[in-house]
């Protein structure tokens, strides 16, 4: 690798670690537009999945899969599984990804959730490529190792990478769960209105872990973090109707302003809802949750 393009690729993973220091969830206009590096501009994304800004010689920066994507990339046997660019494993695209993999050159992963919003993953090294499908393997690594892989024997790297993939893998569902059910509520509390999406989660009705637990918009409350603990912990619960009822104790209990306007006056007061009522609460769902909370009365 050339010491400069290294350098470069240092800086571009710290800019990674400074846009994400909030929210993991990145615009496309964000990677498009990039970082100055010694003048010249280093933008992260670009019209091709695989993507070498002009400042690069011959090895990609990036690769990305966007929402929708018609290529089957896909997370398989605990790695990512990345398609060619054509049909042409000459294509100089293709001969990128496989100096990557020679070298073993870091490389950038962005998975769209969504129309122009990404997760990055740094760290990537291209750890396989099979030419007769026409595709590449991909392993997720840890940020906090040497770029040289020379502490782990290989069966270590292949069991990390694996791990570490897949769960990267999980957070992509997470992000995508999330980002759905706040854009559906228009980025706000569906108890109270609170517009600030950094305060905002996305609840989920039927815990992921249970049966009907899917990542759907249905099964999805956008919530501020004390009304997600709240609802989580069966301090508010939500009627198939869609009213709220505040738990007895907490309805009797006298602890200040935040306890009395945040939650007490919520009670009996109506769900604030998607304007698509496709994506509205699953009543369903909601039944089954409203008669746990019923019982911790």
């Amino acid at each position: 690798m050339v010491p400069h393009e290294h350098e470069i690729r240092l800086a571009a993973f710290k800019w990674l670690e400074e846009q994400t220091a909030f929210d993991d969830v990145l615009p496309r206009t964000l990677l498009e537009k990039g970082f100055t590096y010694q003048g010249q501009r280093v933008t992260l994304i670009g019209p091709q999945g695989i993507w070498k800004p002009k400042v690069f010689k011959s090895i990609p920066l990036s690769i990305t899969t966007t929402p929708k994507s018609a290529y089957g990339d896909r997370f398989q046997d605990g790695f990512l599984l990345y398609a060619y660019r054509g049909t042409d494993p000459r294509h100089r695209d293709n001969v990128g990804l496989s100096l990557a993999r020679a070298g073993q050159t870091p490389l950038i992963y962005f998975h769209g959730i969504m129309p122009g919003k990404y997760v990055a993953a740094w760290p990537v090294y291209i750890v396989a490529e099979d030419p007769r499908s026409l595709f590449f393997s991909v392993a997720v690594d840890d940020r906090v190792i040497n770029f040289a892989q020379d502490t782990y024997s290989e069966v270590e790297d292949d069991a990390r990478r694996r791990y570490i993939t897949s769960t990267f893998n999980v957070r992509l569902h997470q992000r995508s769960f999330r980002v759905r059910v706040l854009e559906a509520y228009r980025n706000q509390c569906a108890f109270c209105r609170l517009r600030h999406a950094e305060l905002l989660d996305a609840a989920h009705i039927i815990p992921d872990r249970e049966l009907g637990g899917e990542p759907l918009v249905p099964n999805g409350l956008s919530l501020c973090k004390i009304h997600h603990a709240a609802f989580d912990r069966h301090f508010i619960g939500v009627s198939p109707d869609y009213e709220i009822y505040v738990h007895t104790d907490l309805l009797h209990e006298q602890d200040g302003p935040m306890l009395r306007h945040g939650i007490q006056e919520l009670h009996r007061t109506r769900l604030i809802l998607p304007k698509d009522p496709r994506q509205a609460p699953d009543r369903d769902r909601l039944a089954v949750r409203f008669e746990q909370f019923l019982r911790a009365i």
